[in-house]
């Protein structure tokens, strides 16, 4: 997932209309902002059931701000950015798909310090090149697809998925600077890297905290790092922190061709059944209990009941990334849900936010 360094530019997937304006809610309520990748230089659920319990739990749960101190964050400045290898660079859809979207690993074995992260978390990507006034373009940033011992599990890689961006204007197709950069480049080029950055999508330290996650496109990023983290078996040798949880996974995509990662997550399901569920919404080929376009926040109406039941959990997070649109229509899902079971999401959401547990990445 990718963001500016100031503005939050219009991209990834082209299926969800009905989730544009779900994470803007959100945003404003919690606070969250990071801008994304674009193409100019400066941007880039039904329940039934009484009110009590939710409420009361959220309220007596004391404020879960965790001691973030020892994260790392801006190793390498804007300023003075590390070169790093490209490793890989391969295509993350299949057949049928819509648009472009890359899996990207950079070496960070040359750094001097080496840039080292926690899941969550962004890196930097100053693209190379100059911008229209022929100044040098600036940095986008992209949420962290990778654990912090990289997909190699030797600690000294970092990942990103990104999608490139592409839209119309007077006319003619424009594609994203920094999303089609990346893209195109290949193993062995070096490219500017910053960071990293961010404490707002750090996992809990509670080794059975239960997360729902919430993702559309490249938004998956994050849940991809947290998902290896917690299931995947080299991952759970070298960690001190061993997931007992409950882990649910809601993404959304247009196709099932623009599954991101859809193997290794069915893959984690089957070894973990008791701590693993993957719900899917994919707009042009399921249907919603309307007969429309089933989007993610359809899913969530469907489980809602079960959600706030996790909910009442003070252990409970909730993480929600992607593209900003999804805001409205995540947030007007979960307004039903709680109202069926009397109580007021406006209210219950800030409390969550407090105890740190709603977490909100959007782009």
């Amino acid at each position: 997932m990718a963001y500016s360094e100031a503005t939050v530019v219009a991209g990834g997937l082209i299926h969800i209309p009905i989730l544009i304006g779900v994470f803007g809610f959100l945003q404003k309520a919690i606070g969250t902002k990071k801008p994304l990748d674009g193409g100019q230089s400066n941007s880039n659920s039904s329940s039934q059931g009484t009110s009590s319990t939710v409420s009361q739990s959220t309220k007596k749960a004391p404020a879960r701000k965790q001691g973030h101190s020892n994260i790392p964050v801006n190793t390498y400045k804007p300023k003075t950015p590390f070169l790093g290898k490209v490793l890989e660079n391969y295509s993350l859809l299949k057949q049928g798909a819509i648009g472009r979207v890359n899996h990207i690993t950079f070496d960070l074995s040359e750094g001097d310090p080496q840039l080292r992260y926690v899941e969550g978390q962004s890196i930097g990507i100053i693209p190379a090149g100059e911008d229209a006034k022929g100044k040098p373009h600036k940095l986008r940033l992209y949420s962290i697809a990778s654990t912090r011992h990289g997909d190699n599990y030797q600690g000294n890689t970092v990942s990103l998925c990104v999608r490139q961006l592409q839209y119309e204007k007077d006319g003619r197709t424009i594609d994203g600077v920094c999303s089609t950069y990346l893209c195109d480049i290949k193993p062995g080029d070096k490219v500017k890297i910053t960071g990293p950055v961010g404490k707002e999508m750090l996992l809990p330290e509670d080794e059975d905290a239960n997360i729902i996650m919430l993702a559309t496109g490249t938004g998956i990023a994050p849940m991809r790092a947290y998902l290896r983290r917690m299931f995947e078996p080299t991952e759970r040798e070298k960690n001190n922190w061993n997931f007992k949880g409950k882990a649910w996974l809601f993404m959304g995509a247009p196709k099932s061709a623009n599954l991101l990662y859809d193997a290794d997550f069915e893959h984690y399901k089957a070894s973990f059944p008791e701590n693993l569920r993957y719900t899917k919404a994919i707009s042009r080929e399921q249907t919603n209990t309307k007969g429309g376009r089933m989007y993610i926040q359809d899913r969530v109406l469907e489980h809602a009941d079960e959600i706030f039941t996790l909910i009442e959990n003070p252990k409970t997070h909730i993480y929600l990334c992607g593209l900003k649109g999804m805001e409205p229509g995540i947030d007007e899902a979960m307004s039903k849900a709680a109202a069926a079971k009397g109580i007021n999401w406006s209210e219950l959401r800030p409390q969550l936010k407090k105890q740190d547990r709603w977490h909100v990445e959007t782009y």
